[in-house]
């Protein structure tokens, strides 16, 4: 069998962790992957070459990173021709997936993910097998300081951690691993998924 494409666009580099991540959970699977960013695809690349992709890609200010908005809209006939995922990176999901979230912000973050996903597949005309929000993560460390302080200001009103001098991840790992999984399984002759759409742990759906 050919690899599967694990395709991501990050900006401050934790969607990065999580293609590698789901890459890894391939290999475990007995499956080769190919972890590749969107930003520096070689010449020649060709996503028929490969027998699935999961791509990967964080939001902010409300639209998926551009080189991967772009990267579909260019390749879209070639995703179509094989099974496809997307993970939809954002800290609206983290919202929705907090426990202590106010039920008030599991709806505005859950509205907000819908809203975020209905525009990228509109604008791309591409329509994955499978979708998975995941929650992304406050890297307070990596930002200068006025998006540092923007950030902290956004994450106080909707109950987040506001603490600026260290790094808060959100993702839940093993739920990633499961969404990977179900993935490996079809590809290796299992079930296929139940539904097109994967709820995220609040039980919120993608559209």
């Amino acid at each position: 069998m050919n690899p599967v494409l694990v395709l991501y666009a990050t900006r401050d580099g934790h969607t990065r962790h999580i293609a590698e991540h789901a890459a890894a959970t391939l290999r475990t699977r007995g499956l080769a992957a190919d972890v590749v960013e969107v930003g520096q695809v070689p010449a020649g690349f060709s996503v028929r070459n490969y027998a699935a992709a999961i791509l990967a890609a964080s939001v902010h200010m409300g639209r998926h990173e551009r080189q991967m908005v772009e990267f579909v809209k260019t390749r879209r006939k070639e995703l179509e021709s094989l099974p496809t995922a997307f993970l939809s990176v954002s800290l609206s999901e983290a919202g929705v997936e907090r426990p202590s979230s106010t039920p008030h912000v599991k709806a505005e973050g859950e509205k907000g993910v819908r809203q975020v996903l209905e525009a990228f597949f509109a604008e791309t005309g591409w329509h994955p097998a499978r979708v998975r929000p995941i929650a992304g993560a406050l890297l307070y460390r990596e930002y200068g300081f006025l998006k540092r302080m923007v950030l902290r200001m956004i994450s106080k009103r909707s109950g987040g951690d506001t603490d600026t001098s260290r790094d808060h991840e959100y993702t839940d790992w093993e739920a990633l691993e499961r969404f990977v999984d179900g993935i490996a399984e079809e590809l290796q002759g299992g079930a296929a998924p139940p539904s097109i759409h994967e709820p995220s742990s609040s039980g919120a759906r993608a559209p």
